[in-house]
């Protein structure tokens, strides 16, 4: 894997360690009123914030298995573009179903990191 490959794949680890921290630890912070685009006062809901919580787990350990891929995996290329082609699933799902633009925003990134993968192996 190339470094640029292994540069794009960690900061893709670290969107998802934020979007843990947004989730889980700051929930009903103002960044994550803005990021997420909710009222303060939704995200002061329990079942919201259960919720939330949980979420940031799943994107917490997706960041944990994109940096065990480049660390530790004993086949890093082909773990890496499973987890990146599970993101850019994922943000299609959302830009379907909730806002067009998390296609760019959780996805982008993503994609850009899968399709370095593919230049000099």
């Amino acid at each position: 894997m190339t470094i640029l490959s292994t540069i794009l794949i960690v900061l893709v680890a670290l969107e998802f360690f934020y979007i843990l921290y947004l989730e889980t630890f700051a929930t009903t912070s103002k960044a994550t009123a803005r990021v997420f685009n909710v009222t303060k006062a939704e995200l002061e809901r329990p079942i919201v914030v259960t919720l939330f919580k949980n979420q940031g787990v799943y994107n917490g350990l997706i960041g944990l298995g994109l940096l065990y891929s480049i660390t530790f995996a004993s086949a890093p290329l082909e773990i890496s573009r499973l987890l990146l082609i599970y993101i850019i699933l994922v943000a299609a799902y959302g830009s379907v179903t909730s806002d067009k633009k998390i296609i760019l925003t959780q996805g982008g990134l993503a994609i850009l990191a899968l399709l370095s993968t593919f230049f000099n192996q």
